[in-house]
């Protein structure tokens, strides 16, 4: 038996969620500027797949740990704040990438890449606790976790790719070395911003 306003308001959830700023999607805007969309799309795969298996494996059972081992969630947090920190310092690096710094490391996110910082974004885990709990009597168990693995599929792979090209429109734009680095610059401190909550949830 499904609950079609459960399903609807759960799709107004995750599409907000999907849609609004927050470090996947400022990271893929910076991405698809940067290197183009077609270098990031191991990237958005990467996002969408990574947090949808997060999606399903919470659901399943694995959120039972989180529960028993509260330190757990907070060796996370602290971990994702960290590894944000290094993600903001190389963005506000990045320049585009040129015939004679090709191999300088100047590479987009590989897949494993993003799919693993997918358990160390607060954001990500904020919409995960939404989607499994406020959500869990959207259908019986468990093809309630079916949907929603699915439809965060399918909003997740809408939402990355639209920040990659939003990115990569504007690579026409911002043509100077300058440019791209102020523009990145700009990126990185809302990346340090989106940590905000993180330290304010003590």
């Amino acid at each position: 038996i499904m609950s079609h306003s459960l399903l609807i308001a759960f799709v107004m959830f995750a599409t907000v969620m999907f849609f609004t700023p927050g470090p996947n999607n400022i990271m893929l805007l910076s991405s698809g500027l940067t290197y183009g969309f077609r270098p990031t799309i191991p990237h958005i795969m990467g996002i969408t797949i990574g947090f949808a298996f997060m999606v399903g494996a919470v659901g399943l059972g694995l959120g039972t740990i989180f529960i028993a081992y509260p330190v757990l969630q907070t060796i996370l947090k602290y971990i994702g704040a960290a590894y944000l920190i290094y993600l903001a310092v190389h963005i506000a690096l990045s320049e585009p990438p040129s015939a004679e710094a090709d191999d300088r490391g100047g590479h987009p996110m590989t897949f494993w890449g993003a799919a693993m910082f997918q358990w160390v974004n607060a954001k990500g885990w904020v919409m995960v606790i939404g989607t499994i709990t406020a959500y869990a009597a959207i259908a019986t168990y468990p093809w309630n976790i079916a949907i929603q693995v699915t439809l965060s599929l399918l909003l997740g792979i809408l939402s990355c790719t639209a920040w990659a090209l939003f990115g990569s429109a504007l690579r026409p734009v911002l043509t100077s070395r300058r440019a791209v680095r102020a523009f990145n610059i700009v990126m990185a401190v809302l990346l340090l911003a989106s940590l905000y909550p993180v330290f304010m949830d003590v």
